[in-house]
């Protein structure tokens, strides 16, 4: 998504300056030894430039990452006050991750006059309930509450990726004026359906091409109701034709592993992170692929990796919080895209932190179905929604053509980067005003 935007700005015409830490996530200590070396470089023909600054590597210790944060922060916010070429930005573009971030934004806009967009990926402190790291009322809630309003009131815009989301914050007191949204995208030319035959997966890790595969993709963590994913394999042991293939990390994954020896589950495989270079292999890889939480944790999100899914012709077996996303798979969504096609090629753009950064017309669109809902917890459902896909082969080819149909007429890349470049002109064109 980063990258699809990056390249939508130098269209433009637009500069871009990142201030960002060393990165640290999805790399071996070489390469990050490399880009410690790396402390200033300019990218996509000197449109964008890089500020790298040394930081410790993010692990899992909450106390030691939120001092990341801090520490961060402190670095953020003289370089958006005192950073000649962030003096010269017309716009901030910040994300929502870490939390502080936009309350930080907020501080710069207060001190150097230049107004910010938020980009809304994740609700804080809503996520922290979710993962029960905090409980509605408790001070750590009450100073993320803190935290989220004033950003929010400083905000000259703010992006949102769901409907869901939009209510989420209008009910907080946030003027709809002030709330865009855009749905997160996919590269539909980079995840796209790969034939078995031709998947290279299948021969790497051993995987038998005759067998019926559900997958999971992503982080393997607290939220995604693991436990309830294991029983349902466990259960499903008898037919030895569906398999369960999870591909990724997370804090969770040492359980996930130790429940399947503990228990002799043979059904499931676990499999690392693959190159994003595979993205189509590793999407394409299952029958089915699975979009999966806890109870009471994905009630505000649609995740990003059901837009790869559908991408890739695979149908959708969400079991999840009943919301936006079970309007999109069961088909009862229309998703409203205007067309703007205004220019303005003298912007500069501070894009805020990426720590991940990589070195190397007018629609309303109808919708079908392309997969099966179950509500989060549900495990008979969502058992019984594996046979029912089991034994519909041509069903499930069918829900795979209805998502990427989807994703081709509502959400490719140039929709997407195009009502993003609409947003930030729009704020642009009020500041000079």
């Amino acid at each position: 998504m980063g990258a699809n935007l990056n390249q939508a700005y130098t269209n433009q015409g637009w500069d871009m300056v990142s201030y960002t830490p060393t990165p640290c996530r999805g790399i071996d200590a070489d390469i990050r030894k490399k880009y410690k070396k790396i402390k200033y470089e300019k990218r996509l023909g000197g449109h964008l430039v890089v500020h790298r600054f040394s930081m410790f590597a993010e692990g899992k210790n909450p106390v030691m990452r939120a001092l990341r944060y801090f520490l961060c922060a402190i670095k953020h916010f003289n370089r958006g006050v005192f950073a000649k070429d962030a003096r010269c930005c017309d716009v901030m573009f910040i994300y929502s991750t870490p939390p502080i971030q936009g309350a930080l934004a907020a501080l710069v806009k207060k001190v150097r006059h230049i107004p910010f967009i938020y980009n809304l990926q994740d609700i804080f402190p809503d996520s922290l309930v979710g993962t029960s790291l905090a409980k509605k009322s408790g001070l750590l809630w009450k100073i993320g509450r803190l935290i989220e309003n004033f950003t929010y009131r400083n905000a000259d815009k703010i992006i949102v990726i769901s409907q869901d989301f939009k209510q989420n914050i209008m009910a907080k007191g946030v003027p709809e004026e002030k709330i865009e949204v855009i749905y997160n995208w996919v590269d539909e030319e980079a995840v796209v359906d790969v034939p078995r035959s031709e998947n290279k997966l299948f021969d790497k890790y051993g995987l038998s091409r005759d067998k019926f595969y559900i997958t999971y993709n992503g982080n393997i963590g607290l939220t995604q109701n693991m436990d309830m994913l294991m029983e349902v394999a466990e259960s499903l042991e008898t037919n030895m034709d569906i398999q369960f293939v999870l591909v990724g990390e997370g804090a969770y994954k040492e359980q996930v592993e130790k429940m399947i020896k503990e228990r002799n589950i043979k059904n499931v495989t676990l499999l690392p992170f693959q190159p994003y270079e595979d993205i189509s292999h590793v999407f394409s890889l299952g029958d089915v692929s699975l979009v999966i939480s806890k109870p009471g944790v994905g009630a505000n999100s649609v995740p990003s990796k059901t837009w790869s899914i559908m991408s890739a012709s695979r149908p959708v077996l969400a079991n999840f919080d009943e919301g936006e996303l079970k309007d999109i798979v069961e088909g009862n969504v229309n998703l409203d895209l205007d067309d703007n096609d205004n220019q303005d090629n003298n912007l500069n753009l501070d894009l805020g932190v990426d720590e991940n950064l990589d070195l190397d017309g007018n629609q309303n669109v109808g919708a079908k179905p392309c997969g099966i809902f179950t509500k989060a917890g549900d495990k008979e459902a969502f058992k019984e929604a594996i046979l029912k896909l089991y034994r519909n082969p041509e069903l499930c080819k069918e829900y795979g053509r209805n998502g990427r149909q989807f994703i081709l007429q509502n959400l490719t890349k140039e929709v997407g980067t195009r009502k993003y470049v609409e947003v930030i002109k729009s704020v642009a064109e009020e500041k000079r005003r």
